[in-house]
């Protein structure tokens, strides 16, 4: 009888949240902004951003395996994304003055920012909770993030639901709002389903002894929403590793001939091929950041 009524229970949490508008997200579609649709009206939601222990005297930061940055945003990952087929990098955990063990981690608004700029609370609530595929040296935990008066509020207790390592194989994880939970070490109290009525944002947190981890998100969605392995690995491929562009004034080589290259801008678009060459001439692509896309290589240029 109990199974049953879980059962059920669990069927109809995956169809509320499979009707729900978060629209899963896949690191290898090279798309930049997750789209939640709880955008607050700003178009600022799911864009991806890094935090760290600096502001608690941790020594800790994301080393990536490009540059970040794209032509309206110095921080952007839109460049680690392509180059990863999701977002891929090293955290370097150093402990400082903490007592405690360090930090970095990866996340997004689910609102977006008000007129004011600060991140807005919406009610996720129809997510059922999330699901996130992934690789990582050392066990996260994914948090949901009340913005800095409520987190303050709790004694930055928030709710967080731990997912096993998977340093070799990508794993992917379903976590309903229920099972986000504090550690019980805070000052205040709030339960997974209480933090989602008032989300945010969503943040996957590598906290670990002082030492370097490699990670690489591949797909987050809502609850039921179909998250799966995208087929990359934590960092660049045997392919990429072994094929590196260079660009001299507007003559891009490969050093050897490839099959296919491309040349695509920001917002996804080819703006060249070629087909069996060693090397390229982009005197006729206007200026701009742009990704170069042979053999297995995702590579940022800048063409001045």
């Amino acid at each position: 009888m109990n199974k049953k009524i879980i059962s059920a229970s669990a069927a109809v949490l995956a169809a509320a949240s499979m009707s729900f508008g978060f629209e899963t997200w896949y690191g290898n579609e090279s798309v930049y902004q997750i789209n939640t649709e709880l955008d607050v009206g700003t178009e600022t939601a799911g864009y991806w951003f890094d935090y760290n222990d600096a502001n608690d005297g941790g020594a800790s930061s994301v080393t990536w395996p490009v540059e970040k940055g794209n032509p309206y945003a110095e921080d952007a990952l839109d460049p680690i994304i392509d180059y990863c087929g999701g977002v891929c990098g090293t955290a370097v955990l150093g402990k400082g003055t903490l007592t405690y063990n360090p930090f970095v981690g990866i996340g997004f608004n689910i609102g977006g920012e008000d007129e004011s700029g600060t991140p807005a609370a919406v009610d996720a609530t129809g997510m059922g909770g999330i699901c996130i595929t992934y690789t990582t040296d050392a066990a996260p935990s994914i948090e949901l993030g009340l913005g800095d008066a409520e987190d303050d509020a709790i004694g930055y207790d928030n709710p967080a639901a731990s997912g096993p390592k998977a340093a070799s194989n990508a794993t992917t994880k379903e976590f309903a709002w229920s099972a986000f939970k504090q550690a019980g070490w805070g000052k205040g109290k709030i339960t997974g389903e209480e933090a989602a009525a008032k989300l945010v944002s969503i943040k996957f947190k590598i906290q670990a002894a002082p030492g370097s981890y490699q990670f690489n998100i591949q797909s987050i969605g809502a609850y039921g929403g179909g998250c799966r392995e995208t087929g990359s690995a934590i960092g660049a491929s045997a392919a990429q590793s072994s094929l590196k562009a260079q660009l001299s004034g507007r003559t891009l080589s490969f050093g050897k001939t490839v099959a296919s290259a491309e040349i695509v801008n920001l917002q996804g678009q080819v703006v060249m091929t070629a087909s069996s060459v060693k090397s390229m001439d982009l005197s006729k692509v206007q200026s701009g950041v742009y990704m170069v896309r042979a053999a297995g290589l995702s590579q940022k240029i800048i063409l001045k």
